[in-house]
């Protein structure tokens, strides 16, 4: 009983959106269209870039990039600058949950080893929102941005254009913040750390840089990507195989209840028709709303399903990861590592966490208007 309670817990928005596909299911019973509901191409892509980055987290190839770059820094501003660069510019490719799955433990040693404690919450709440708002350059940076990418069929560079404007003003927000927030105090670090790596080890990042590429491909529709999941899955299987007990295929399964459910309330005119009447008022807007209670991916999966505007989605969603807690999945990974820390202060973060992300949602919305995204 315990154990299942503690899976609840940690798997809530898999078990609400299992129950919606159920629920939903009662209604529209399940028949030959339910295959039709479901993205492969996006689930396939996504399963194939956890594999890869799974693969490059575990040989500490993120981290070691990271320390090589801070041990560069004599002053404790420019360590933290560093630290949201990384996780700014790192999201774009390897995703927002990776950047912070990675970086937010090594800013948290990094910062205890300068005596620099004091900065706990905002770096790492800082940190928190260069991943969220680095990712949404590119449809490899997070789960919504690669569904939407596949779905409106757009080319890379149309993507990277839309959301440009967005990323280019929040980078130059968070090296503002950076400057003020932290002075230019002198800083000396340990000794940065030796990987001595096996020639094995070697051959491992060589074949997940492969890989990486590969995906590349398939997102560029270079590629097919069944071909592309294939390659990722047989190479693994034969050379790193323990590698695919590590990707979130909670994840996946959230997809694939998301589609049943999305599938399905198309399927009931009068439910679909209220959903794309609201939708039409302001699809910026509601996915932006929607995104703060059930976080930007299931909002980017229940809007596409009854809205033709896309770009418009991609736009909300990303910019809906700022907000609360749970706007962004990835921002709970942050909060959980902060909190493993001793005597840490989670009603501050929180209050931190929630002020500094309203300020910058505020100020996207405000570029969203200027450039008549709204």
């Amino acid at each position: 009983m315990e154990s299942i309670k503690r899976f609840i817990n940690n798997e809530i928005v898999l078990c609400v959106t299992f129950i919606l596909a159920i629920v939903s299911s009662f209604v529209v019973h399940p028949d030959r269209r339910y295959i039709s509901y479901i993205d492969f191409r996006t689930l396939s892509i996504l399963l194939a870039l956890m594999i890869t980055m799974a693969g490059l987290q575990r040989l500490q190839v993120f981290r070691q990039i990271g320390e090589l770059l801070v041990a560069k820094m004599s002053s404790i501003r420019g360590v933290v600058l560093v630290l949201l660069a990384l996780c700014f510019f790192s999201s774009m490719f390897i995703t927002n949950d990776v950047a912070l799955l990675t970086f937010v433990p090594f800013s948290i040693v990094t910062l205890s080893i300068s005596n620099r404690k004091d900065l706990y919450i905002i770096v790492i709440v800082l940190e928190t929102i260069a991943a969220n708002l680095g990712s949404m350059l590119t449809p490899l940076g997070n789960p919504q941005n690669l569904y939407l990418y596949s779905l409106a069929g757009m080319s890379l560079p149309s993507f990277i254009m839309l959301m440009l404007p967005y990323s280019v003003a929040a980078l130059a927000l968070l090296i503002l913040c950076g400057f003020i927030f932290v002075k230019a105090a002198p800083v000396a670090l340990s000794e940065k750390r030796i990987y001595d790596r096996t020639s094995r080890d070697k051959k491992m990042i060589g074949m997940y840089v492969f890989t990486f590429f590969v995906s590349i491909l398939v997102v560029a529709r270079v590629l097919d990507y069944r071909i592309g999941l294939a390659i990722v899955v047989v190479l693994t299987l034969i050379l790193d195989r323990r590698v695919l007990r590590k990707p979130d295929y909670s994840l996946l399964f959230t997809f694939i209840f998301l589609f049943i459910f999305i599938g399905n309330i198309k399927r009931m005119p009068a439910l679909s028709d209220a959903i794309g009447s609201f939708l039409k008022i302001n699809e910026v807007g509601v996915s932006i709303f929607l995104s703060q209670f059930i976080s930007n991916v299931p909002a980017a999966i229940l809007c596409s399903g009854f809205t033709d505007n896309i770009e418009k989605l991609i736009i909300g969603t990303n910019l809906g990861g700022l907000g609360t807690l749970i706007a962004s999945m990835a921002s709970l990974i942050s909060f959980k590592q902060y909190s493993y820390i001793d005597g840490a202060d989670k009603k501050k973060y929180i209050g931190v966490f929630t002020v500094a992300n309203i300020i910058f949602l505020l100020i996207m919305l405000a570029l969203a208007f200027v450039l008549k995204a709204l």
